[in-house]
């Protein structure tokens, strides 16, 4: 079976894990600062706070901003879960914001045409996750002029999209937020086995997702409530968790950041050729914004269905019964059992149900060849010609 995505792991990589095997430290070593300060030189960002997932990262950012009880957050339904449960994790309400039909992305005007009812309301957001889908950026720069308009933070779910730029920067520079999240799943730009990363610049922000990452323990005496009993002392001044990542999978996130930017290339090159390939079916292919350049993570087709005379699953099924991994990204969260008995229902959000009918995740990842990619452009043009 052709996988939707892979991982590359080199020589390179592995000596670098071993090494970390022999050494003195697994955990809470230098190799996770090392691999912090790498990914924020690269993107441009402060600072940087390596954990063990990007659902831990969505999370503690999500409490650094002081969510809770009371309050609401807002996402898009065409996500991975984890972009709407992480508030649902520090006790507030969430809802949703329809997709734009071109980008897939949180709808800006969506997004505005809600925030003005809810003002009306009380019901304003204290934080929006606009998601990255497949890697191409949101409209941070709309999205970030209504938050100064309307008063809500910001946490950029960048899960598919390190590597990628928007308006010629790259994504995680936090121009456009108070917190990013990137994801190292292995099926994802480069991978730490698991893994995930939140990025500010905001100092306040990262010493406290910092501090909630490792049970909300500190050894800072300048944190402390009283004076150290001694060399040993230590202080829990929060409500924390164990989310560190370890030194095996930062020393593996080290190695693998030497060739993002040559993954992200190939990303591009394979998807380009799918356009080329693609062309004169029955699909729509990737729209890509001109302020921005995708991470690529994903690449979505769109079947037009009233053309083909198959139905979604069909084809689906089809691909998968000539051993191409096709995928689906995503269920629209809204219409999942648990948000469903919050009171969600199916319509409330057409645009993203209307994608869901007829997306598919084609495979690509960096060691794709073109013999594999052309089996699988000549495996949907068996079932749509």
């Amino acid at each position: 079976m052709i996988p939707y995505g892979r991982q590359d792991i080199t020589q390179a990589d592995i000596d670098a894990v071993v090494g970390v095997l022999r050494s003195d430290f697994l955990t809470q070593g230098p190799m996770v600062p090392r691999f912090e300060q790498l990914v924020a030189e690269h993107v441009g960002a402060r600072h940087a706070i390596a954990v063990n997932s990007a659902t831990s990262a969505l999370h503690i950012a999500c409490l650094a901003l002081g969510l809770g009880p009371g309050d609401w957050l807002w996402t898009t339904p065409i996500t991975f879960v984890a972009s709407a449960n992480c508030g649902l994790y520090c006790g507030a309400q969430v809802d949703f914001v329809d997709i734009d039909p071109h980008t897939y992305n949180m709808c800006p005007l969506a997004l505005e045409r809600k925030l003005i009812e809810a003002e009306k309301t009380g019901k304003l957001p204290k934080v929006v996750v606009p998601v990255h889908l497949c890697g191409q950026p949101c409209d941070m720069a709309a999205i970030h002029a209504l938050s100064q308009r309307y008063g809500f933070k910001i946490i950029e779910d960048a899960s598919h999209a390190i590597g990628g730029k928007y308006k010629d920067e790259f994504i995680g520079n936090g121009r456009y937020s108070d917190i990013t999240v990137f994801s190292f799943h292995p099926v994802k730009i480069i991978t730490t086995a698991e893994g995930g990363m939140a990025l500010t610049n905001d100092a306040e922000l990262a010493n406290k997702m910092a501090l909630l990452r490792s049970h909300g323990i500190t050894r800072d005496p300048a944190q402390m409530t009283n004076d150290s009993d001694g060399p040993w002392y230590y202080q829990q001044i929060d409500l924390g968790f164990n989310y560190r990542m370890t030194e095996l999978q930062a020393a593996l996130g080290v190695s693998q950041m030497a060739r993002l930017d040559q993954y992200v290339a190939r990303r591009h090159a394979l998807a380009a050729r799918y356009d080329t390939l693609l062309a004169d079916l029955p699909v729509i292919t990737p729209w890509q914004h001109p302020d921005s350049y995708s991470g690529l993570h994903l690449y979505v087709i769109r079947l037009q269905l009233g053309q083909i005379g198959k139905t979604h699953r069909e084809v689906f099924e089809s691909l998968r019964e000539q051993g191409i991994g096709v995928n689906l990204h995503y269920i629209p969260v809204h219409t999942q059992p648990y948000y469903q008995q919050m009171g969600f229902k199916s319509n409330d959000f057409p645009e993203a149900e209307g994608y869901y009918a007829e997306a598919i995740s084609l495979p690509i990842y960096p060691l794709m060849t073109n013999a594999t990619q052309d089996e699988i452009s000549n495996g949907l043009r068996s079932l749509l010609v």
